[in-house]
């Protein structure tokens, strides 16, 4: 049954339309038998003696028995109808039956092929118009129709990610003009108090030399930020245009450039660092640019914020390269769902010298990579972050 009904619609309607044919057919053949023994019955109603032993001298060999039509002038009119009945159903049967046949058929076809896809694809075009995409389309069946939702489902599944990724980047953009706007008052708040107490107190000369150099030093530090901030948003823009360059990565070589990365930090530090590596594959296909960027950015918070220890762990296998770098700090203490977000602080004495770009590019980069970044508190101190990254290998050899 199940092979039957994931037939092709082609195979289907020629397997219901063989199947009605040969229905029809004998059904035809017994309705013609039978009314033309309706219609001898009839008939014989009206045979005379005379005409009784002339048929029975006429039977041929196979002793079968032709009985005459009687005249019409000598039937009642409910036998007349009855003959004329049997007449029609003798010549038009089997036609009748073809076409009944058929009919029978096209609905069955109808009915247990196209109904219900054609009703699924009906209720998903209008809740796709009324821009609901919380459903899915559950024909399972492998002909035609079933490929055709499957598509469809697959459309819905991509329309949906595509909203998730518009809503996603409307909120962004929102948090991102509000950071823009905090990050950017800020330094200028602080610039403007300088200058008004300089404008204030030195055509008066209430300002000793020391004290206004400290002013003017802040000031130079409130530029500094501005300048730090122009680049952070040079870099989001480069990190749109950012594209894929994978190749063949040496996987001894990236650790040794990892722990080249981690020992600039820890001679500043004066922190323990580890490195464990987990090999299930040695064929790593990706792009090494983009792995050592958001080792550096993961890096260079984890270094903030450890106590004393810093660890990382780097596992390869054919589908992925998975970088978590964990610290034994005080974890994150606000929604973890927002350290991802740009210009997210978490520590306003941050603000200074970071601008919470580290982690949002890191997932950027995560996600252009087919993967994801993933964050945590570790239950015994700490936290935990873990950069996946795609490993493109067996696409590669399945290109070739």
């Amino acid at each position: 049954m199940e092979k039957i009904r994931n037939l092709s619609l082609k195979k289907t309607m020629v397997l219901y339309t063989i199947l009605s044919l040969i229905v029809t057919f004998f059904l035809s053949v017994s309705i013609i038998e039978i009314a033309g023994q309706i219609q001898e019955e009839v008939w014989w109603k009206y045979v005379d003696q005379d005409e009784y032993y002339q048929a029975m001298n006429d039977r041929n060999e196979n002793f079968e028995v032709v009985v005459p039509r009687p005249n019409q002038s000598k039937m009642s009119r409910m036998d007349w109808h009855i003959s004329e009945t049997c007449d029609f159903l003798q010549t038009y049967g089997v036609l009748l039956f073809s076409f009944a046949g058929c009919g029978i058929a096209v609905s069955l076809f109808y009915k247990n092929k196209l109904k219900r896809p054609i009703q699924e694809l009906k209720m998903a075009s209008q809740m796709i118009a009324e821009e609901d995409l919380d459903f899915h389309m559950a024909y399972e069946n492998e002909d035609e129709m079933g490929m055709l939702c499957r598509e469809f489902e697959r459309m819905r599944g991509q329309l949906e990610e595509n909203n998730r990724r518009l809503w996603q980047m409307i909120e962004d953009e929102r948090v991102l003009r509000a950071a823009i706007a905090h990050d950017i008052r800020s330094p200028l708040a602080i610039m403007r108090g300088y200058q008004e107490m300089l404008l204030e107190f030195v055509p008066e000369d209430m300002l000793d030399q020391e004290k206004m150099m400290e002013m003017l030093r802040g000031g130079m530090l409130q530029i500094e930020r501005m300048n730090h901030f122009i680049d952070s948003m040079r870099k989001m823009t480069k990190l749109e245009e950012r594209e894929l360059n994978c190749s063949v990565v040496d996987i001894r070589q990236l650790i040794n450039q990892i722990e080249a990365l981690a020992e600039v930090v820890v001679e500043k530090s004066e922190k323990n660092f580890t490195v464990t590596t987990v090999r299930e594959s040695e064929i790593l296909t990706a792009d090494e640019e983009i792995i050592m960027e958001v080792a550096d950015n993961l890096l260079a918070n984890a270094f903030r914020y450890a106590n004393q220890e810093v660890r990382l762990k780097l596992t390869v296998t054919p589908q992925y390269l998975k970088m978590s770098i964990r610290d034994d700090g005080i974890g994150f203490q606000e929604n973890i769902d927002r350290v991802t977000q740009a210009f997210y602080h978490e520590n306003p004495q941050d603000d200074l010298k970071h601008f919470g770009m580290g982690m949002y590019i890191s997932r950027i980069y995560c996600e252009r990579h087919g993967g994801k970044l993933l964050i945590k508190n570790v239950a015994d101190g700490g936290a935990e972050v873990e950069a996946v990254f795609k490993n493109y290998v067996l696409e590669e050899q399945q290109q070739k």
